[in-house]
């Protein structure tokens, strides 16, 4: 492994552990050369699944996608980096068992908006919006009617 600061090949490993349900192993590393430290992730090699998007094309699929997406929708909501990269996690394994070589991208928007509506509703709504393509108020409050009549409000 190449130092990603000095390009040296002469690392040790400081520390190894299993991380996203065990799926990715994060590794800690200090270089030999310059004595700086830093975090390799070592993960299965997955197929190459193609997602279907709603126009017909077929994009590779690509976790960083999905958590660009979260990131955006959680913004400044007390969300952790883990509660994101968790979801990630459960859609990339969700794809892996239950797709060969396709999947439509409605249901990876449909799995990350089930996983944000137990998470964090406004967050969830933020991503609806974008994903579902929101034109007015009236989009927004035909998403929330559900969710209003399920929970009640708490008291200020």
């Amino acid at each position: 492994m190449k130092c990603p600061y000095c390009q040296a090949d002469n690392d040790r490993v400081l520390d190894t552990r299993a991380s996203e349900d065990g799926f990715v192993t994060r590794r800690r590393r200090e270089c030999l050369a310059c004595r700086r430290r830093y975090t390799t992730y070592e993960r299965v090699e997955r197929r190459n699944v193609k997602v279907v998007k709603k126009d017909g094309t077929r994009v590779p699929f690509d976790r960083e996608k999905i958590k660009l997406g979260l990131e955006k929708a959680c913004w400044k909501r007390p969300i952790s980096d883990t509660q994101i990269e968790a979801i990630v996690a459960e859609v990339e394994n969700y794809v892996e068992a239950n797709f060969e070589s396709e999947v439509e991208s409605r249901h990876l928007g449909e799995l990350v908006m089930q996983r944000l509506r137990e998470l964090d509703q406004v967050a969830y709504v933020r991503f609806a919006s974008v994903y579902r393509r929101f034109q007015d108020a009236h989009d927004f409050a035909d998403e929330l009617k559900p969710m209003l009549a399920e929970t009640p409000r708490p008291p200020r």
